[in-house]
């Protein structure tokens, strides 16, 4: 009787160590806060999105007529001071235009009436203050569909960087007043990770600029560069 109960007993001597080791290797209990923090800086750097477009009987008229269009503008743009490496075409496209004609039996005939040719152009524009006279001229010499604009910053890790210990510590006082409500305190950190929220660019429609007569006015503003971070803390 003594034999049988032997490897038994040898077998559960074996067995409690290894439970008390899973529960030794248990994580710590922990608290995960999200935090954020924001810091401005006036910008440095307009970006522009500017387009042509030419109409005409061919494709190749209106091409023609483009091309005529986008270089008068594109001078307009180096006149000013913009240099060739903030000059990059950003698109041609060459559509046809058709009128339709609905038909008695409900259908449509198409008749081709032109093609249309659109040239899009992005430009840097590093002296911000230029931005309104840049876009006067733009227009004055061809630009005419819906652009866009967007005011930002050549360099701008110093201003994230600074948003960046503000969501750190907005998270660490978040953590610290739930520990304190729950009678506990925090400990190291466990693990951070950040998302950088850049600031959104603004509108602009060209068409808006017909009847300007002096530059466009322009205010750059400032850029608000915003980071949201996740923070795991121990607690004790």
């Amino acid at each position: 009787m003594t034999r049988h109960l032997l490897p038994l007993a040898l077998a559960a001597a074996i067995a409690f160590p290894a439970v008390a080791g899973a529960a030794d290797t248990q994580p710590p209990p922990r608290i995960v806060v999200s935090g954020e923090g924001q810091a401005t800086v006036a910008p440095d750097l307009a970006l522009l999105t500017l387009s042509v477009m030419r109409e005409a009987k061919t494709a190749r008229a209106a091409l023609d007529a483009n091309n005529n269009a986008m270089a008068a503008v594109i001078a307009a743009m180096k006149s000013s001071g913009i240099k060739d490496r903030d000059l990059q075409t950003a698109g041609i496209q060459i559509s046809p235009r058709y009128n339709y004609t609905n038909k008695p039996d409900g259908s449509q005939e198409a008749e081709l009436v032109a093609y249309q040719v659109t040239n899009t152009l992005s430009v840097r524009v590093r002296d911000v203050d230029k931005t309104g006279e840049i876009l006067d001229k733009a227009v004055s010499l061809g630009v005419n569909q819906g652009g866009g604009i967007n005011f930002t910053n050549d360099n701008p890790a110093a201003t994230v960087t600074e948003a960046r210990k503000k969501a750190v510590a907005d998270a660490m006082a978040k953590a610290k007043t739930l520990a304190e409500a729950a009678g506990v305190s925090i400990g190291r950190v466990l693990e951070i990770t950040d998302q950088n929220v850049p600031p959104p660019p603004m509108p602009i429609n060209a068409k808006a600029f017909d009847a300007a007569g002096a530059s466009v006015p322009v205010q750059a503003g400032e850029n608000s560069y915003t980071v949201q971070v996740t923070v795991t803390f121990e607690l004790k």
